[in-house]
């Protein structure tokens, strides 16, 4: 009797190892797909971007004016209508203590169509230095836009 119960205890043991194939498996198959469709995920788009007649912001206080020009060069308004031309460390500067006194002063950036666009966020990337939490992009309504946004 005891010699049964050992044969039936011996055919019961549980293993206690793992059956990793079919996770190998599955890394396999997962590893396939991601070498397929990584190469698809760099590929471009060409799209066209939609035109808007947005309305002008208004508001009482006088913003600061940031123009970067085709060629790189910042000026910038402090609201008085005056450009200077500026350098990045004095665009830092200057707008930095102007975020001081007054913290919500809305910033523009006003960007020649034809300027690179790493020059345009090279000079949100000053701003955001400068301590600004929001810019405004200006720009010029389009002349040809009749529609108004209006349906």
């Amino acid at each position: 009797m005891q010699s049964s119960l050992r044969v039936r205890k011996s055919k019961l043991k549980l293993k206690s190892e793992i059956n990793v194939v079919p996770y190998i498996d599955v890394m396999l198959v997962l590893l396939i797909i991601f070498m397929v469709t990584a190469p698809l995920l760099n590929l471009g788009v060409n799209i066209q971007l939609p035109q808007s007649a947005a309305k002008a912001i208004t508001t009482d206080k006088r913003p600061v004016v940031v123009e970067v020009t085709e060629d790189g060069h910042y000026f910038l308004d402090l609201g008085g209508g005056k450009r200077e031309p500026v350098n990045a460390d004095e665009l830092k500067a200057k707008v930095a203590a102007v975020m001081r006194v007054n913290p919500q002063a809305p910033v523009f950036i006003s960007g020649d169509k034809r300027a690179s666009y790493n020059v345009v966020y090279q000079a949100m990337v000053l701003l955001q230095q400068a301590g600004v939490p929001k810019v405004g992009l200006a720009s010029q309504p389009d002349a040809g836009d009749t529609h108004h946004g209006r349906g």
